[in-house]
């Protein structure tokens, strides 16, 4: 099944290319044509009447990890405060891509208005592309793989990630060491875009020495299983940097089963509540928030006016902020709107 499943993915990528040479293939972090989603109201005004009726269609990695919940918690926030109905529905696990495809093609059939999906790969929702665009129905890829012929993607600046972490050892590890990164998903987009702008960032540090980056494939016990494996041949580590936040706290509990939570700092991406609630504990020392609820809300709205016919950038970029114990109440507690701290910053 699997190798059927690949031939015929291979057979409709080269389709797809052929009938969508207009549009390049699509980098998410460096699309020319972006916007920042603060301005969506500033620059297209309000949201346009919608046709009664309306449906729009979620089509999530997984619901196993908080991150991708959250992501559909903002699409139904904004649905319900605009009068849509939308369905939200996920692959069994993050390694099930014919899985995920059955339900995006199913709700291309089912005659939903718009979709919002969340590709496994950036190669296995493709067809998804091919047979919505035959049905005139929109399709918004929502981070975190990037189909390449995508016409509209939301989501934040992958590599910006990695940076992100990267600066924080710079500045708070002035005299350099050995760290490691645990990788998401091989091929992925916004797992090889968040290794690469952590390692080139931090390489060009000059003080730091990457001993190891291996692949975790967004899973917290291979994570652990990989972090013990790199704590016992490099026990001096000074820290490590994980692709997601699941992957981080295994990789913390690895670090606290050998005594060195004392030495060996971890950073993680996504802002799930478990990666704060570490954070406060003195564990986890950071994560890179990517506010998977806003997100969602930006998401539909964009796909919403993409229905109502406004011509929208190619890519509305979401944001994003490294989260540690000194700056965690700014972003999370009683009286915080998270929306108004980020719409601030973004200088609105």
């Amino acid at each position: 099944m699997k190798r059927i499943f690949a031939v015929a993915l291979a057979a409709t990528l080269c389709a797809g290319i052929a009938t969508a040479q207009e549009l390049k293939p699509l980098n998410s972090d460096s699309e020319p044509d972006r916007m920042d989603w603060s301005e969506l109201e500033t620059k297209f005004g309000a949201l346009p009447t919608l046709p009664e009726a309306f449906r729009v269609g979620g089509v999530s990695k997984t619901l196993t990890n908080e991150y991708w919940r959250s992501l559909g918690q903002g699409y139904q926030k904004f649905a319900d405060k605009v009068g849509v109905t939308v369905a939200y529905q996920a692959a069994q696990s993050e390694g099930d891509q014919l899985g995920q495809l059955t339900i995006a093609e199913g709700m291309v059939t089912q005659g939903y208005n718009v979709l919002l999906v969340s590709p496994q790969t950036d190669a296995n929702l493709q067809p998804v592309i091919e047979q919505a665009k035959a049905a005139n129905v929109p399709v918004v890829n929502v981070n975190d793989a990037v189909i390449p012929q995508a016409e509209h993607y939301v989501g934040n600046v992958q590599r910006d990630n990695g940076v992100r972490v990267a600066k924080w050892f710079i500045e708070n590890r002035p005299n350099g060491g050995k760290v490691a990164i645990v990788e998401g998903q091989a091929g992925v987009y916004a797992a090889v875009q968040r290794t690469d702008g952590f390692k080139s960032t931090i390489e060009d540090g000059g003080k730091f020495t990457v001993v190891a980056s291996v692949p975790g494939n967004w899973d917290r016990q291979m994570s652990y299983d990989a972090a013990t494996n790199i704590l016992q041949q490099h026990p001096d580590l000074v820290g490590f940097y994980c692709n997601n936040d699941g992957m981080a706290l295994g990789v913390v509990e690895a670090v606290k089963a050998v005594g060195l939570e004392d030495k060996v700092v971890v950073f993680g991406t996504d802002g799930i509540s478990d990666a704060y609630k570490s954070i406060a504990a003195g564990e986890l020392t950071g994560t890179v928030d990517s506010f998977p609820v806003l997100t969602g809300e930006v998401a539909m709205e964009v796909a919403l006016r993409l229905v109502a016919d406004q011509k929208l950038p190619r890519v509305v970029a979401t944001p994003q902020a490294l989260i540690t114990k000194e700056n965690i109440n700014d972003f999370q507690g009683e009286g915080v709107d998270v929306r108004t701290v980020l719409m601030k910053a973004a200088g609105k």
